[in-house]
């Protein structure tokens, strides 16, 4: 597979989720975004409105995190954040799924958790991504989370929030696609650090990266 740089860009969401991350840090990763014209920057809710000021005139998306990293917080605190978030220029949302009821079997609770976000979400007109945490979860588990993310109405599903215990795996994006099948979108995030692994996962069928590493591996694409 090769892709141009501009092509590849248009893959990630450049990140920059650290809990430390200074003004000069979000500053520095919008400048980076717009040199490269990223598909978004994604950033903690607390820096929205930085990011969607310094985005202003581009085609750079900004992007935020909601029940991040855990997943655990109240359906009622999810939207909330939501709204939040879209009020201070949010254009996508990825938000963490309730884990826990997941595993639990209680399908319905994380289908309705997951409907409120996109109801919330969708009322702007904006993208909503889910994360179902993918190193937590059994293969059935993710087969479930998958089918409940497409059934609530979301527009991705995200392997990753890259906090846990691993990040996007190859094998859990080819599974993701089996599962919601050709058309359904799906963004690998948590490790990627390469151009070789960007690849991968563009080829296992994820249709978005979340990216700490886009320069890295943006460089890596130029000079081949």
């Amino acid at each position: 597979m090769k892709l141009s740089q501009a092509e590849l860009a248009k893959y990630m969401d450049h990140t920059m989720l650290k809990p430390d991350a200074t003004a000069d840090m979000i500053d520095q990763t919008i400048a980076e975004a717009r040199h490269y014209n990223t598909a978004s920057v994604c950033v903690n809710p607390y820096w929205v409105h930085r990011v969607h000021e310094g985005l202003a005139g581009t085609t750079v998306n900004t992007c935020t995190v909601v029940g991040f990293p855990l997943g655990a917080t109240s359906t009622a605190s999810k939207v909330f954040e939501t709204k939040q978030a879209l009020t201070d220029g949010a254009d996508e949302i990825d938000m963490v799924i309730n884990i826990g009821e997941l595993k639990s079997g209680h399908d319905q609770a994380v289908e309705h958790d997951i409907r409120a976000v996109v109801e919330a979400t969708h009322a702007h007109g904006k993208i909503l991504k889910v994360i179902i945490e993918t190193c937590l979860l059994t293969d059935a588990e993710k087969v479930k989370a998958c089918q409940l993310v497409v059934k609530a109405g979301a527009d991705f599903v995200k392997t990753s929030t890259g906090f846990s215990t691993a990040g996007a795996k190859v094998a859990d994006v080819k599974l993701m696609r089996q599962t919601v099948g050709p058309d359904f979108k799906i963004k690998a995030a948590g490790g990627i650090h390469s151009l070789a692994e960007a690849y991968a996962m563009i080829e296992a069928g994820a249709n978005r990266l979340g990216v700490s590493a886009a320069v890295k591996i943006l460089q890596e694409a130029a000079q081949q």
